[in-house]
């Protein structure tokens, strides 16, 4: 069969009905549609969908070839429509979270290891030097120290509460990297959140920030349409994530001791805090869980500080944030992200 024959469909309205058969043919295939994608491609012979694959952002994801479709080079034209489209949206720097027995498919279109949960997953980039470059950058700002801690944060917005967590590792450590995590998912955009904790934080010197940028993982783009079973979910991409921060990022700077908030309210968080209290230690990282700090009887966190924007309850808002994200909220510059929330 010659591939004119088959005809292509290029999709990019995630509510669009032309999904509908795509969504169809991935079940069969074992998968389930991600429903994050922005941009899909489907590749058909007549009415029948013989193979797929779609992004979102700089995640390439929902790829399937038919069985009987097989070494026709159509998983080639698939993942190069998808990349010259990445291109011509400015992303360069693409990753692929797939099971690992798919490795060698991807690894044969460009595609190389970054770190892997044996028999889960494992998650690949386009780029043969892509993290080796990543740790080049941030190596450049390793000082020395007996304890060296890190910490990794969202700060979805910044407030008293990681204050505090980051206070208490300067204290108690003589030199703390901070990452924030750089995926752009959160209602606070990245620049923003990076931005109120470097001025928040600029009265501690031995503080590092750094920006997380791709190596470290949120569950907002950790994609789990190619795992049956749902309730692993969570514990997979906690592991592949500490994996990356055990092998790769602590031993370029040092890092020795990982400061962590205990978490009674979210089962996700605490899941994720167990996985790094198993797992970190034998890369030589200490796990340090801190008690929350409260108000009210409550812990401060920044849900609830979204949440109280929601309601337009700012004189609450005042007494769980900084000055400096309490500053940043009643600025003109917050007032798109304040309408997002109240809106959403």
């Amino acid at each position: 069969m010659e591939y004119h024959t088959l005809n292509k469909v290029i999709i990019e309205d995630r509510f669009s009905k032309q999904l509908t058969p795509i969504k169809s043919f991935l079940k069969d295939q074992g998968l389930e549609f991600d429903k994050n994608v922005e941009y899909t491609v489907a590749i058909y012979d007549g009415e029948k969908v013989i193979g797929t694959g779609s992004f979102d952002n700089k995640v390439l994801k929902c790829i399937a070839i038919d069985k009987n479709y097989r070494g026709m080079g159509i998983s080639n034209k698939i993942l190069s429509d998808l990349i010259n489209e990445e291109y011509r949206r400015g992303n360069s720097h693409l990753f692929i979270y797939t099971k690992p027995k798919n490795y060698s498919i991807f690894n044969d279109l460009g595609f190389y290891k970054i770190e892997e949960v044996e028999n889960k997953v494992i998650l690949l980039e386009n780029r043969s030097d892509g993290i080796e470059k990543f740790l080049q950058k941030i190596s450049k700002r390793r000082i020395n120290g007996k304890i060296v801690s890190a910490l990794v944060m969202n700060c979805n917005p910044f407030t008293l509460g990681h204050k505090y967590l980051i206070e208490k590792a300067s204290k108690e450590s003589d030199i703390v990297h901070v990452f924030i995590v750089w995926e752009d998912k959160s209602e606070f955009p990245n620049d923003i959140r990076y931005k109120l904790v470097k001025k928040g934080i600029e009265h501690l010197d031995n503080v590092i920030l750094h920006k997380g940028e791709d190596y470290i993982i949120s569950s907002a783009t950790f994609p789990s349409y190619f795992i049956k079973d749902k309730s692993e979910v969570s514990s997979i991409h906690s592991l592949l994530d500490v994996k990356i921060f055990g092998e790769y990022i602590a031993p370029v700077l040092g890092i020795n001791k990982r400061y962590i908030g205990d978490e009674p309210l979210s089962n996700v968080t605490k899941n994720y805090n167990e996985v790094m209290k198993k797992t970190l230690p034998h890369y030589g990282v200490d796990v340090i869980e801190v008690h929350r700090i409260c108000k009210d009887g409550e812990i401060i966190s920044a849900s609830n500080v979204r949440s109280l924007i929601k309601e337009n309850k700012f004189d609450e808002i005042r007494n769980l944030v900084p000055d400096v994200t309490y500053e940043f909220l009643i600025s003109d510059s917050a007032k798109l992200i304040i309408n997002n929330i109240k809106n959403s």
